[in-house]
């Protein structure tokens, strides 16, 4: 292949919205991420609020023969912390606060990740998304800083597995 092989800018091309409940995670339907339940909270993120970790470990396989230690895939730990805009006690609250109000402490819920599709296009079947089953933790309340907004970052504590998968009607 000749030439520079194109990329999709990250900015504005992914959306991400917490839903209450999925009938199948593997099988998110359209209706159901588009509901008015689910709640966008894309433009709630700050620009590097969301902070997806993943780690494996390794299962180690040591010989007596040999001087080499040899590894296998283990158990993986996955990871999402998300850092949004808090509009609480402000003139935006009761409007503009549903990030906060939508991952209170202790809520069981899906975080549902779209890439490389404009943020404002609603889902459509046969898109991959990843859906993240979990329990939003205590929101942290970030310090202020100069020439900034407000902000919090809530952990969340993965309930079942992530996975990605194609979206149906």
């Amino acid at each position: 292949m000749a030439g520079q092989i194109p990329a999709t800018p990250a900015d504005g091309n992914m959306k991400v919205v917490v839903v209450p409940t999925l009938a199948d995670a593997d099988a998110p339907t359209v209706a159901e991420l588009n509901a008015e339940t689910a709640v966008d909270i894309s433009c709630y993120l700050t620009a590097g609020g969301y902070q997806p970790s993943q780690d494996q470990a390794t299962i180690t396989d040591e010989r007596l023969c040999s001087t080499q230690v040899f590894g296998s895939p283990g158990r993986k730990t996955l990871g999402l912390s998300l850092q949004v805009v808090d509009n609480t006690n402000s003139e935006y609250e009761e409007d503009y606060n549903e990030a906060v109000e939508v991952l209170a402490e202790g809520q069981d819920v899906y975080v549902v990740e779209r890439r490389g599709v404009p943020f404002d296009v609603p889902f459509a079947a046969g898109q991959t998304v990843r859906v993240w089953p979990i329990k939003a933790g205590m929101k942290q309340n970030d310090p202020p800083e100069a020439n900034s907004v407000l902000r919090a970052t809530i952990p969340t504590f993965v309930t079942a597995n992530v996975v990605d998968v194609v979206t149906v009607a």
